[in-house]
């Protein structure tokens, strides 16, 4: 009884930061007015459906009818992390610059020097997937 309670919170964890990843992507592009470019519309791809996964997992108490949500995860681990070194890695940062009507290695904030709309994608991501694993 405590395992499937812990499994629970867990997925309640993992539900949480899916919302709050997708409730702020909807703040900067709707309430900042922050034009997405390419790689973030893609992030937002990746993103969006793990509230709906990870919600109905949750509702039915079974975290194996989540995978699809490991998968989306994972692989948007890597979108996030390669945008990111868009934005930050000089070497790549000309070529952010040919993505569309947004140059991705735009940085509509950055606080502290490093955590970009990108950044916090990422994390977002990494902590849904290592979650996921554990579980």
């Amino acid at each position: 009884m405590q395992k499937q309670s812990q499994t629970e919170n867990l997925m309640l964890l993992i539900w949480i930061q899916a919302l709050l990843a997708v409730a702020g992507s909807l703040y900067f592009s709707e309430i900042k007015g922050y034009v997405p470019c390419e790689l973030c519309w893609i992030q937002r791809i990746f993103m969006y459906p793990l509230v709906i996964i990870y919600g109905i997992a949750l509702l039915k108490r079974d975290i194996k009818i989540a995978l699809p949500g490991l998968i989306l995860s994972g692989i948007g681990m890597f979108i996030s992390a390669y945008h990111y070194l868009l934005q930050k890695w000089p070497a790549l940062q000309q070529a952010g610059d040919t993505c569309g009507i947004i140059p991705c290695n735009t940085e509509y904030i950055n606080y502290l020097g490093f955590i970009t709309i990108p950044f916090l994608a990422g994390v977002a991501f990494i902590v849904i997937f290592v979650i996921h694993i554990l579980i």
